[in-house]
Order: structure tokens, then C-alpha cells, then sequence
């Protein structure tokens, strides 16, 4: 009778405790319908189980990766029949696991990942369930802080594996590997066991079956002293974020697609290497040296990341997204009888009596110099033209750099054409081969507005 009371109070409290820290910290989950990953396993048993106890509003998910034969079949089946047993919805899907990672030359690891997140996400956007939850306990934040800590890493890598991210809720990671066996056997819980959890040529399972243990027998409390490290280190993180935010808002100055930086402002800042990461990890570049070497290297030099471009200037540092660098150039046509051309520049011509002096905003030509349609593109190499006043011909590439002209603004240029024949450097240089030499003759005032 003892023991059975014990028993009891513990469940109780373990229940308690979880719905003490969803009410707290996943108020979200109280009343709106979720979903919950579930793979037959202990931990996602027990957090179908505490979310049933919990009287939550939930469905189960759950992916048959046809890895182990009838094994994973026999799985499917048992999460299915548990499912009915509590009167949930139930979602399953069947992949070609082994396919995938022929396609896409990935491990089974990652495959698995990306098949069962991209199901995921198309099953709570089908039936409109704002959030899935996973059963990452506090074992898997310290086999995750290993492995970061393994391939080396900033302090990201070392905050262990969010509690929210986007539609993902994971609202187990305060409890161990050991308080949710306790709680399985106590509450008489039946699980799947995977063969592939005791094979230590995975890393993950490696860290779990032969280095946490020793770490344990180093210090007994060994996992509740990292959970408090952890959360030291997410209050530095905190911190340290706010501090970058900061920095972000007085340094980084919006040009339309475009950050403009001050190399002064950021090469005078204390702890170089550190903000350089904090400062533009985000934009895929996390290589604090590489960063470095940008700062002291010559105008012009480039550093890509998979999605952005930083550019080296002369008193500053351009930062833009690679689609912008990469946009096709494409043509837009003006026919004789247009006035105007409203994408993706606004011109307007019209007839005038007498000649003005070219500026940056208008040009005045001569109009039967033009041959239509005229052509409103983007520059490309080997163009060339006629500055006017010069009247001898130069590359284009040649007066962007006397004009000292960035990456992004040479590629943002529109040029307006005649045929082969650049009519204007729109916005900087009219050609004078469409000078008005002939006062007598019809005259055009084209103009950027």
C-alpha cells in the first residue's frame, strides 16, 4: 500500500508540474487544438499521455519511414490502435525514405528530418492547427549542446533547442530521460523501442550511450547543473541580443533592398570578432575572420553568403540580398506614338521648341536621331557610349568606376537605348551622338520624375 501511495503522489505531481508549465508558458496550448508528434517511442508516449491527463484539445501525427521492414509497420499500428484507445484524430504517412537520400544525396538523418517537417507543416496548414509538439526532453538539450559543442559553435549553438520556434512547441524539455521512464512504468505505459536508438556509429547516440554517462558518474547531478547553465546561458544570450539590437539600429541605415553600414562606426567597436558574428550570422555569413579580412580589404572586394552580398565601399560596408544582385534585366519598350513609360522607371517625353541643358533628371535629343521602339534595359558588359560633351567612346564598366559607382548601383542602373545605341545612362549621362544640333528639327525632353 505504501509504495502504491507513493506511486500515486508521484504521478500526481509529475501531471501537476506539467500543467503548471503549460499554463505558464504555453498559455497557447490551454485552448487551441494541436498537434503532437508521435512515434511510438517513450517520450512521445508519455507526452500524448500527460496531454490527454491534461484534458488538451489534440490529434497525433505520425511517419512511417519503411526503414526497418515490419517494424516500422508494426509502429504505425501500435500508435494507431493507442490513438483510437484515447479518441484522437489520427494522421499517418508513408515515405521513401531510402529514395530520398539516393535523390538528394543527404544522410538518412537529415532525410528523415526533412520529410517529416515538410508533412508536418502541410498537415497543420490543411487542417488549419496552429501548433505541432515535439517530445524533446532535457537529455536531448544536453546531446544537442554536445554535439554543438563538438563542431564548434557561438552561443546559439550552446542555448539548446528552443521551447518555441514558429508553429513548434516542445514543452518537455524540463524533464529528463529518467523522470519520463519513471512516469511511463508507474502510469503502466507501453512504448515502441527502436533497434536503431543503440547504434553508436550516430553521433547523437554515441554522446547519449557512452559520454553522458561518464559525465554522470563525474558529477551525480550532472544534467540538473547543465539546465542551470543553460539558463545562465540564455540570460547572457538575452543580453547579449539586446545589446546587438541596439548596435543593428544605430549602424545598419536602410537604402531601399540595401544596408548601408559605416566601416569607421564598426571597425572602432570593442569585442570585434564577436559582434562581426552577432551582427551578420543572420544573414549567412558566420565566419567572423572572413568578416575581418572584408573590413581591411580593398573597395570593391565581395563576401557571399547563400543569400546575401556584403561590398566592400570606401567609407562604407553595402549589405544586399543576392536575388536583388541576381534579377534578369529585363526590357521594357517605348513605341513612337507612347509619351511615357511608367515600369520599372517612370519617363516622360515630350515635344519642345527649344533645347534645355542635360541634367541628372532630363535630356534634350534630337528626334530624328532615334529609331523606335525604344528600349529601357539594364547595363551589361561591353557596353559601351558617347558621354556627351566627350564625343568619343567609352565602356560603360570604364564610367561607372570614374564615376565611383558601388556594385548595387552599377547593377541597378537603366540605360535608355536606341536600337544597339545607349541614348541615356539614365539619371547620369545623356550620349552625343543624340545631341540637338539642329534647332530646326523636332526636339525631345525625355525626363525621370
Amino acid at each position: 500500500m505504501p509504495k502504491l501511495i507513493g506511486r500515486l503522489i508521484y504521478l500526481y505531481c509529475v501531471l501537476a508540474e506539467f500543467k503548471k508549465h503549460i499554463e505558464i508558458n504555453f498559455p497557447e496550448l490551454v485552448d487551441n487544438h494541436f498537434l503532437i508528434a508521435c512515434s511510438g517511442g517513450l517520450d512521445s508516449m508519455v507526452l500524448t499521455e500527460l496531454c490527454q491527463q491534461a484534458h488538451l484539445q489534440f490529434s497525433v501525427a505520425h511517419c512511417n519511414f519503411r526503414l526497418r521492414g515490419r517494424e516500422s509497420d508494426n509502429d504505425e499500428e501500435f500508435v494507431r490502435k493507442h490513438t483510437e484507445k484515447l479518441n484522437r484524430t489520427f494522421y499517418v504517412t508513408h515515405f521513401d525514405t531510402v529514395g530520398y537520400v539516393n535523390q538528394h544525396k543527404v544522410s538518412v538523418q537529415m532525410a528523415a528530418r526533412d520529410l517529416r517537417y515538410n508533412w508536418f507543416e502541410k498537415l497543420l496548414k490543411l487542417h488549419d492547427i496552429p501548433f505541432l509538439l515535439t517530445a524533446h526532453h532535457a537529455n536531448d538539450n544536453l546531446e544537442t549542446f554536445l554535439i554543438n559543442l563538438s563542431r564548434g559553435t557561438g552561443i546559439d549553438g550552446l542555448t539548446g533547442i528552443p521551447s518555441k520556434t514558429d508553429y513548434l512547441r516542445r514543452p518537455l524539455l524540463p524533464f529528463s530521460r529518467q523522470a519520463l521512464n519513471y512516469y511511463a512504468k508507474n502510469q503502466n505505459l507501453e512504448w515502441r523501442e527502436d533497434a536503431s536508438n543503440a547504434d553508436t556509429k550516430y553521433l547523437r547516440n554515441k554522446i547519449r550511450l557512452e559520454i553522458i554517462p561518464k559525465l554522470n558518474e563525474l558529477h551525480p547531478t550532472f544534467l540538473s547543473n547543465f539546465q542551470n547553465t543553460m539558463a545562465y546561458l540564455n540570460q547572457t544570450q538575452s543580453i547579449a541580443t539586446h545589446y546587438l539590437e541596439k548596435l543593428k539600429a544605430e549602424l545598419f541605415i536602410q537604402e531601399d533592398e540595401k544596408f548601408r553600414i559605416s566601416l569607421e562606426s564598426l571597425s572602432n567597436l570593442a569585442s570585434l570578432d564577436a559582434v562581426l558574428y552577432g551582427l551578420f550570422n543572420e544573414y549567412g555569413f558566420t565566419e567572423w575572420q572572413n568578416l575581418k579580412d572584408l573590413l581591411n580589404g580593398m573597395s570593391g572586394k565581395q563576401l557571399l553568403s547563400t543569400t546575401h552580398v556584403l561590398l566592400k565601399g570606401r567609407e562604407f560596408l553595402w549589405l544586399s540580398p543576392i536575388k536583388k544582385m541576381q534579377e534578369d534585366a529585363d526590357e521594357f519598350f517605348i513605341q513612337e506614338n507612347e509619351r511615357s513609360l511608367e515600369f520599372p522607371i517612370v519617363l516622360n517625353i515630350d515635344t519642345v521648341e527649344q533645347r534645355g541643358e542635360n541634367n541628372a533628371k532630363e535630356i534634350f535629343v534630337q528626334k530624328d536621331a532615334l529609331k523606335y521602339p525604344l528600349l529601357v534595359r539594364k547595363w551589361k558588359i561591353g557596353d559601351y557610349f558617347y558621354p556627351f560633351g566627350l564625343n568619343r567612346k567609352k565602356k560603360l564598366a570604364k564610367f561607372f568606376k570614374d564615376e565611383k559607382m558601388n556594385i548595387f548601383e552599377k547593377n541597378e542602373q537603366w540605360l535608355l537605348c536606341s536600337e544597339d545605341r545607349i541614348v541615356w545612362v539614365i539619371g547620369r549621362r545623356a550620349d552625343h551622338r543624340f545631341r540637338v544640333d539642329d534647332v530646326s528639327k523636332e526636339i525631345l525632353k525625355i525626363k525621370i520624375t
